[in-house]
């Protein structure tokens, strides 16, 4: 790939987890405006509805410009980015 073909975007996801690696603090690269970090997806013991139960589990870290972007929307970025990941359908009937 040429150096054109891989800039000019304003926003990278990386899959930390296809390294093995569980999550960290991804470093926005200039002059993009966010980054979002997907890390190995593990079975991990939650508790639901009083009740200890194990599901996979992945952890996800955003890191993004409070200059351009604040909290309420990148909060509600990471609860779209959770529904979509947990009902993958759901992708193409938004397309739709």
């Amino acid at each position: 790939m040429a150096l054109p073909e891989v800039s000019g975007s304003t926003f990278t996801l990386n899959n930390v987890g296809s390294f093995g690696g569980g999550s960290g603090t991804p470093i926005i690269n200039h002059p993009e405006v966010a980054i979002l970090a997907v890390g190995r997806i593990q079975e991990k013991a939650i508790v639901r509805q009083g009740a200890v139960i194990v599901r996979p589990m992945m952890p996800l870290a955003l890191s993004f410009d409070h200059r351009l972007i604040d909290g309420a929307m990148s909060g509600k970025f990471l609860g779209r980015f959770k529904e979509l990941v947990e009902n993958p359908q759901q992708l193409l009937l938004d397309m739709v």
